[in-house]
């Protein structure tokens, strides 16, 4: 079938896509790159169990798949313009002060010895060590409404170490230096905050928050955190003080020893605490937090670190008897169930994880290339931001908008410890439940009377607001 008659066909299942879609032709370029975007979109968001080329390329009615392989996998032309938009379009729909920027990662199983980025490391999807790609991902967020806006490849020690097959799946020579998920996040975020994203806190799990390197690289941006920790941190009392040095000694030492976050913790009164509504109840922990000062500051003698900036330490006592331990830097006077909210809002991101994955296909690419998988990530990017779009849309039609409820359990900070680009100031609170995530609206009947746009729309929202179209 031609591709003028594939795209007719296609074009009434998701009516508006194109209009849409606007902005980022406007920034892609050549005519050919602006046809086979929403046609790849078109495959992203279409029917079927498998989201990869030549599957996409037959639902779609294309006699081969050669031209969508060129578009999604050609390194001569730059997709950096499409990632900027996308940062622009994610703040346009859930950026503001009462956003959060998680920062994760996501892995995707491959048993192949080729594909760029596949070793044997930790896969969340498995549960267990496994030859996977692990992708640094950054989520911005306003209570349960995700948007991913970025997904980088980390690059395990046996791929930076070979300049050969590194070369052969085509990665650019600046990412073949090593460097650490920490690392790769902050770049990230940088490029984000460039682009002029929004939001008032960045959180992360106990795989970035361990890192003193990476909690130091957010204060150095002036931005407001929650981190998880492992329990044994060491943690100094907040009024540990500096003492000058006696005999030999020849830098100030503080006047006591550090303890494990976990024994710090063990001494407080534990108290319960509900942050948001969940499908099945309220969703309540037991939370315990004080106001300490991490031993990461400078080493001053026996690999031993004096102590760094004041910090909220918390810790959350699951039901289930496992106990997590955090870090946040959310200013002194924040409520013990703001931190509590704002620490948990973190989840959301694991939705967008498995919307990326289960409905529009990110870990079916088949291909091996560095831009190959970059631009298949962006391009589920983009048709997941497209559907938050669509909900929202009925959002606003209701009469509600973006940021007339603050975001479920995240809490506002104020007085950042320098205004960053992007980083909003705004009042402490407590914050209130938010209203559920509106369904699909009904106004878009006509538009999605087919039933490969129904049933994509469908699967990917969430079963319990799913209002189905009749």
């Amino acid at each position: 079938m031609a591709l003028g008659a594939a795209m007719d066909r296609d074009r009434g299942a998701t009516d508006g896509l194109d209009t849409w879609l606007a902005p980022f032709a406007a920034v892609m370029g050549r005519k050919t790159r602006r046809t086979w975007a929403p046609l790849y979109l078109r495959g992203l968001l279409g029917p079927g169990d498998r989201k990869s080329l030549q599957p996409m390329a037959a639902r779609l009615g294309l006699s081969g798949h050669d031209q969508l392989q060129h578009f999604i996998a050609s390194p001569a032309w730059d997709d950096g313009p499409l990632w900027r938009e996308l940062a622009r379009q994610a703040d346009r729909l859930v950026g503001g002060p009462g956003a959060c920027l998680v920062i994760d990662d996501t892995a995707l199983p491959n048993k192949g010895t080729r594909s760029v980025g596949v070793a044997r490391q930790y896969c969340g999807a498995l549960g267990k060590q496994a030859n996977c790609q692990s992708l640094v991902s950054l989520t911005l967020a306003q209570g349960e409404m995700p948007v991913p806006v970025g997904l980088h490849l980390f690059l395990p020690q046996a791929w930076t170490s070979d300049p050969q097959r590194c070369a052969q799946a085509g990665v650019p020579e600046p990412a073949t230096t090593p460097r650490s998920k920490g690392e790769i996040a902050l770049s990230e975020l940088d490029r984000l905050q460039a682009a002029g994203l929004c939001f008032g806190t960045v959180l992360a799990d106990a795989g970035y928050g361990v890192s003193a390197a990476f909690r130091h690289g957010l204060d150095a941006r002036g931005l407001r955190w929650a981190v998880g920790i492992v329990r044994n941190q060491k943690i100094y009392a907040s009024d540990v003080q500096l003492v000058p040095p006696t005999g030999r000694a020849r830098k100030p030492a503080p006047d006591r020893e550090p303890r494990e976050a976990e024994a710090v913790l063990a001494d407080l009164t534990w108290r319960r605490v509900t942050w948001r509504p969940g499908t099945r109840g309220k969703l309540s922990a037991r939370f315990a937090a004080i106001r300490v000062r991490t031993g990461d500051g400078p080493v001053w003698g026996n690999n031993r670190h004096l102590p760094g900036e004041d910090v909220w330490l918390v810790g959350e006592w699951r039901s289930s008897g496992e106990r997590k331990y955090y870090l946040s830097n959310l200013p002194a006077k924040t409520s013990r169930r703001a931190l509590s909210g704002t620490i948990k809002a973190r989840w959301v991101c694991e939705q967008a994880h498995q919307q990326l994955k289960e409905e529009l296909g990110l870990d079916h690419f088949e291909g091996r290339s560095w831009t190959g998988l970059h631009r298949h990530a962006l391009m589920t990017c983009i048709a997941c931001a497209y559907l938050q779009h669509l909900r929202l849309a009925e959002h606003r039609r209701t009469g509600r908008g973006k940021n007339d409820d603050p975001p479920s359990g995240a809490a506002a900070v104020t007085e950042p410890a320098r205004h960053a680009a992007g980083h909003h100031r705004t009042a402490v609170r407590q914050p209130r439940p938010a209203r559920p995530v509106p369904p699909l609206p009904k106004a878009l009947h006509a538009a999605l009377s087919s039933e490969s746009a129904q049933v994509v729309l469908e699967r990917v929202m969430n079963p319990s607001l799913i209002v189905r179209l009749a």
